[in-house]
C-alpha cells in the first residue's frame, strides 16, 4: 500500500480513478509492484486515500481489464504475469520467452523501441470500437485528400509546437507511418533514372532502403559532433549533382546529436547554393523542440516527416509529412499514385485519438516512462561512453577498448540480449565507429530490462581478451 500512496501523491490531478491507475501502472512498471503481489483491499486502500471504495475499485477494473490486475474471487486483487499482446511478435512480449537452461532469464530485444503501455492501447481500443460502431468517414468509398480533413485538422495542432513555418490543414499529407513519409517525399522530389541522395555517414538505415526503392544512388557526408558537415556537404552535393539530403536536427539516429540552430542554418544555405531540396526526420523526438526546422529555415525546400509510431504506438502506421510552401500537390499526388490515401477507419481513430482530451496527458506519461527506462540505461552503463537523453528511446554505447560492435552483438545475444550495431547505420562503403544502439523495451517489466542491462554490463567489464578462456 506504501507503494501506491507514494506514486498517487505524484499523479494527485485528474480524475482520481485514474490517479490511482496511474500510480500502480507506474509501480509495476519501476518494479516496485511484483508480479504475484497482492494489491489492498478497495476499502482499506479507498481510506488511506481519502476517497470513495467505487473510485478505487474503477481504478482496479480499468486495470483488470488491461491485464495489469488479475481479480480472484475470495482472494482479491493480485499484479498479473505479463502476457503477450495477440498478434504480437514473439520478441515483443519477451517476459514470455525464456533464454538458457534455468529457464529465470528471458531474452530482451533492444534493437528497436518498444513504447511502455501507459494507458494508450486501451484508449485505441476504445476509438476502434467507436469507429467501428458509427465509422465518421462511411465504410463503402475510397479514401479522399477532402475525406480525411478531421485527421488533418488534427495533425496540424498536433504539430503546433515544432516551428515549420505557415502550414494548415490543405499542406499535410497522410502516410502508412513515417517509413511511407520519407518513400513519399522521395518520389515527389527525385528526377531522372539514377539520382543522388545524401545522408550522414551514421543515419537512419531507412533513408538508404527508401532511396534505393527509387533507384537512386546514396552517398554518405562527413559528420561531427554538430551533425553534418556544411563544407562537406557542399563539395559532395557539387560533385555527385544531388538531389536531396536527408537529415534529423532534433534527434539524429542513431547518435541522439541535436543540431544547434547556426550548423541548421549553415546547412539551410549550403542546400540553397546547390539546388538541394531537405528531407528533415523528426519521428524521434518526445520532448520540447530545440531549433527551428529546415522547412522554416528554407521555406522553398524544406519537407517535414514525422508519426505517432514513437510518441503513441506503431501499430496505427500512421504518419504525415509536409511539403515546402507552394509545393504541397507535388506530395498529395505522390500519395495518391501511390496508395490512394490511408484506410478510412485509420484517419478517423487518428483524429479522435489526436483530439481526444486524455492525449496530452497520455503523450505526458510515456515522456516519463521513458524517461524511467532510460534511467535504468545511465544507471547500470553509465560508466561507460554513452550518448543518452531521457526523452529519446534509445542511447549510442561507444565500446570500450577490446570490443568490436559485430562481436559484442554476438556475446550480448548469447546472453539474450539483442542489440543493433554501428554498421547497419553506415553505407557499404563507410567505416563505422566500434559502437550499438541500445533502445528502451517498455513490454518487459523494468526488473527484467535491468537484469539484460546488467548482463550487457558484465560483457563490457570483461572484452575477450580479458575472458577466462
Amino acid at each position: 500500500m506504501d507503494t501506491i500512496l507514494d506514486l498517487y501523491e505524484t499523479e494527485a490531478h485528474g480524475p482520481k480513478y485514474r490517479a490511482v491507475a496511474e500510480a500502480i501502472r507506474r509501480g509495476v512498471s519501476q518494479g516496485r509492484l511484483d508480479v504475484g503481489e497482492r494489491l489492498p483491499p478497495v476499502r482499506d486502500l479507498a481510506w488511506r486515500l481519502g476517497m470513495t471504495p467505487g473510485t478505487v475499485a474503477r481504478a482496479y477494473t480499468i486495470l483488470t481489464d488491461e491485464g495489469l490486475l488479475q481479480a480472484e474471487v475470495g482472494r482479491g486483487t493480485f499484479v498479473s504475469q505479463p502476457r503477450p499482446e495477440r498478434g504480437a511478435d514473439p520478441w515483443v512480449d519477451v517476459d514470455a520467452v525464456p533464454h538458457g537452461q534455468g529457464g529465470d532469464v528471458y531474452e530482451v530485444n533492444l534493437v528497436s523501441p518498444h513504447l511502455p503501455n501507459v494507458g494508450q492501447a486501451r484508449l485505441v481500443r476504445t476509438l476502434l470500437a467507436q469507429v467501428a460502431q458509427d465509422p465518421p468517414s462511411g465504410i463503402m468509398h475510397y479514401p479522399t485528400h477532402s475525406g480525411c480533413l478531421p485527421a488533418r485538422e488534427a495533425v496540424a495542432r498536433y504539430l503546433s509546437e515544432p516551428v515549420l513555418g505557415r502550414f494548415g490543414a490543405e499542406d499535410v499529407v497522410l502516410s502508412h507511418g513515417g517509413q511511407s513519409a520519407i518513400t513519399m517525399v522521395m518520389q515527389a522530389v527525385l528526377e531522372g533514372r539514377r539520382p543522388v541522395v545524401l545522408i550522414e555517414e551514421l543515419a537512419y538505415p531507412g533513408f538508404r532502403r527508401a532511396a534505393e526503392l527509387m533507384r537512386a544512388e546514396v552517398v554518405s557526408v562527413p559528420m561531427d559532433a554538430q551533425g553534418m558537415i556544411p563544407y562537406a556537404l557542399e563539395e559532395i552535393a557539387r560533385r555527385t549533382g544531388a538531389q536531396l539530403v536527408c537529415l534529423s536536427a532534433e534527434v539524429q539516429n542513431p547518435t541522439l546529436i541535436c543540431m544547434p540552430t547556426a550548423r541548421r542554418e549553415a546547412l539551410a544555405e549550403v542546400a540553397r547554393r546547390c539546388g538541394l531540396q531537405i528531407l528533415e526526420d523528426d519521428c524521434y523526438r518526445l520532448g520540447p523542440v530545440h531549433g527551428p526546422s529546415f522547412r522554416a529555415l528554407a521555406p522553398e525546400r524544406g519537407w517535414y516527416v514525422s508519426s505517432l509510431s514513437k510518441a503513441v504506438t506503431p501499430a496505427l502506421r500512421f504518419g504525415f509529412a509536409i511539403a515546402p510552401e507552394e509545393q504541397a500537390a507535388r506530395l498529395r499526388r505522390a500519395a495518391e499514385h501511390g496508395f490512394f490515401g490511408l484506410a478510412t477507419p485509420i484517419t478517423d481513430v487518428a483524429a479522435l485519438l489526436l483530439n481526444h482530451p486524455d492525449t496530452p496527458h497520455l503523450l505526458r506519461e510515456v515522456r516519463r516512462a521513458v524517461a524511467g527506462y532510460v534511467r535504468a540505461m545511465v544507471n547500470i552503463l553509465g560508466r561507460y561512453d554513452l550518448n543518452w537523453r531521457e526523452d529519446v528511446q534509445f542511447v549510442w554505447l561507444t565500446l570500450p577498448a577490446g570490443w568490436r560492435a559485430s562481436t559484442f552483438a554476438r556475446a550480448a545475444e548469447a546472453e539474450g540480449v539483442r542489440i543493433r550495431t554501428a554498421e547497419d547505420f553506415a553505407t557499404r562503403e563507410g567505416a563505422p565507429p566500434h559502437a550499438v544502439r541500445l533502445t528502451v523495451n517498455g513490454g518487459v517489466s523494468l526488473k527484467s530490462f535491468e537484469a539484460a542491462l546488467e548482463r550487457l554490463r558484465v560483457l563490457l567489464d570483461n572484452p575477450p581478451e580479458r575472458i577466462a578462456v
